[in-house]
């Protein structure tokens, strides 16, 4: 899957499902979501066919990769990782997109969305461990401690990212006074608030 550069939106209608790609505005009425949640394009209001297994197994591979951003070649490598490991494979695959660096500074409250804190990675704005990484792929591990660089610190979208409630997972701790966090474990299945199948996403991995 090349890099998208289309409409948000227009990804959450084709998926059926809110994705919260662009942060807070999903939350509010104004969402395209809430008022058009029918699939984009002319046909898009139209009566869905009943769907193949194969079907029902790729947009739930499409739904996650783009929930997390990541591309078609990145989703096969963290297919792969995940079935060599030991354990519930689709677990291990969450528990790796939960590692990325981007999804890190984003459950931190450090960045609105995911395409947020992406960009702020690319653009040095976070340490890990003391060192600069600009890598939003980066896995992270227990132990790790992600901080905002010194002179990135008075940045307004950290900072009114942070005012907003969101709730904490609980493998991660921060500490809102000194803009850093903590990767304090490594995460389990059932804290892990993204809406996924994983297993249909294993299996259409495993067929294909």
């Amino acid at each position: 899957m090349s890099r998208y550069t289309g409409p948000n939106c227009r990804l959450c209608r084709r998926e059926g499902a809110k994705l919260f790609l662009k942060g807070e505005r999903c939350t509010l009425e104004k969402c395209a979501f809430e008022r058009r949640s029918y699939g984009p394009g002319q046909h898009g209001q139209g009566m869905r066919r009943k769907q193949s297994e194969y079907s029902v197994q790729l947009r739930a591979k499409q739904k996650l990769a783009r929930i997390y951003g990541v591309r078609e070649g990145q989703f096969r490598k963290y297919y792969r990782e995940s079935t060599r490991v030991p354990g519930v494979s689709g677990d291990n695959l969450l528990r790796l997109l939960e590692s990325r660096l981007d999804s890190i500074v984003y459950r931190l409250g450090l960045a609105p969305s995911r395409k947020a804190a992406r960009q702020l990675v690319r653009h040095n704005h976070f340490t890990v461990n003391g060192r600069r990484v600009n890598i939003p792929s980066y896995l992270t591990s227990p132990g790790d401690v992600v901080a905002v660089v010194e002179a990135s610190r008075k940045l307004e979208i950290i900072h009114e990212s942070l005012r907003r409630s969101r709730e904490l997972v609980p493998w991660l701790s921060v500490d809102k006074a000194n803009l850093t966090g903590t990767v304090v474990e490594r995460c389990n299945r059932e804290d892990i608030p993204t809406p996924a199948e994983e297993q249909l996403v294993i299996e259409f991995y495993s067929r294909v």
